[in-house]
């Protein structure tokens, strides 16, 4: 085996370290370099130096993420976008028409109902929400013919249900539609959608592939080069590029994804062991819990269950707040998957936009992101926090 397919097609570690870019020519350095330019010199007209002319058709830096990132989801081409956001909309633009129908989780990402509610359907998409953990309820929800797109989250945001991925993409496919899977909480070192036979993975890389609240990004994986291909297109068209500097703080996260997934899972149990037997919560929403009703599929189609946990507390809403607004070593902020613990209210926060609607969630409930710092700690806070 050649030192490039080591580099590609070794063990999720290898590749997370060593896949979409080799070693300078020049200097030997084993980290690429940011490439802030918006040009390049050509030699003579049309005589592009590695394919590159402009920073928003492509930029080595970014060249490098992309590489990387689709060796992790074993996809064919990767693409690097600005935000999350920015990488479903030019999913949703490449891939659909005026007139196409789009089956949506029912409990999805507010910012992802809110780009189909308030701007897709503008020009002309339809969409229907149906429970990812219901393949009859997908099944019914489908148009064939229409459905252009089945879009799943799993698990969701913010509370954790199971999509089987296998079993939706046979229904997708045998109604002509696409399986698009927002693989952001679980992250390729949990799970590879596209070897499962989803057709686009979606991610906000700002989460766990950044791993360090310092930067804004998203991604795109297909395995098809068809579909590579008018992603592509749409990707320079519309524009919505990751930075270099954006693009390589997100490769070098990437680079220790496993090891943190590692405690995050880690730690994430043992807040679930905590919580579990806590007075004050009504419910705990985590995958790894023997009585999740998609607790089967998880372990089925994911390595381990994630660094997410959501929960209901007995004192309504509240009592909700409150606990966010106590917590201390957990953060009171919106985003996830940081090495920081982070704390939220849902329906006051990051799914404010889908208030009223049938995507609604429960007034009592609090989502965590939880960190990779001393799982002590973190308990004691919680603990405090819940009073």
């Amino acid at each position: 085996m050649s030192d490039q397919q080591h580099r590609t097609k070794g063990g999720f570690e290898t590749r997370a370290i060593h896949a979409g870019y080799e070693p300078d020519a020049a200097t030997g350095s084993v980290i690429p370099p940011i490439y802030a330019t918006s040009t390049y010199k050509q030699d003579g007209v049309g005589g592009l130096r590695g394919g590159y002319e402009y920073s928003r058709s492509g930029n080595p830096t970014r060249t490098a993420l992309e590489g990387n990132i689709a060796a992790l989801e074993e996809g064919e081409r990767g693409f690097a976008f600005a935000s999350g956001l920015a990488a479903e909309d030019t999913v949703i633009r490449a891939l659909c028409n005026p007139g196409d129908h789009v089956l949506l989780p029912d409990d999805a990402y507010g910012g992802t109902f809110r780009l189909f509610d308030k701007v897709a359907t503008r020009w002309g998409l339809v969409h229907d929400p149906a429970p990812a953990s219901d393949l009859d309820a997908v099944r019914a929800t489908i148009r064939p013919g229409q459905t252009r797109l089945v879009w799943v989250e799993t698990p969701t945001n913010p509370l954790l249900n199971i999509g089987d991925i296998e079993a939706i993409a046979s229904i997708a496919h045998d109604a002509g539609a696409l399986l698009v899977v927002d693989n952001t909480f679980a992250t390729p070192y949990l799970q590879t959608p596209l070897t499962l036979g989803a057709d686009v993975v979606v991610h906000s890389t700002t989460k766990y592939a950044g791993g360090h609240s310092d930067v804004v990004g998203g991604a795109v994986v297909v395995k098809d080069l068809d579909l590579a291909e008018q992603i592509a297109f749409h990707h320079n068209a519309m524009g919505a590029v990751a930075g270099p500097f954006d693009s390589w703080l997100v490769l070098r996260g990437l680079k220790t994804l496993g090891v943190r997934m590692d405690r995050h899972c880690d730690n994430a149990e043992k807040v679930v062991e905590f919580l579990a037997g806590h007075e004050a919560v009504s419910h705990v929403y985590y995958p790894g819990l023997p009585d999740h009703p998609g607790h089967e599929v998880a372990a089925r189609q994911m390595k381990r269950f994630g660094g997410i946990v959501s929960f209901r507390v007995t004192g309504g809403e509240q009592h909700a707040v409150d606990v966010c607004g106590r917590a201390e070593v957990f953060t009171l902020g919106e985003s996830l998957g940081g090495v920081e613990s982070l704390i939220e209210h849902p329906g006051r926060m990051t799914h404010a936009s889908v208030a009223g609607t049938e995507l609604e969630v429960p007034a009592d409930l609090v989502r965590l992101s939880v960190g990779i710092e001393t799982i002590d700690d973190l308990l004691v806070d919680l603990d405090r926090a819940l009073g």
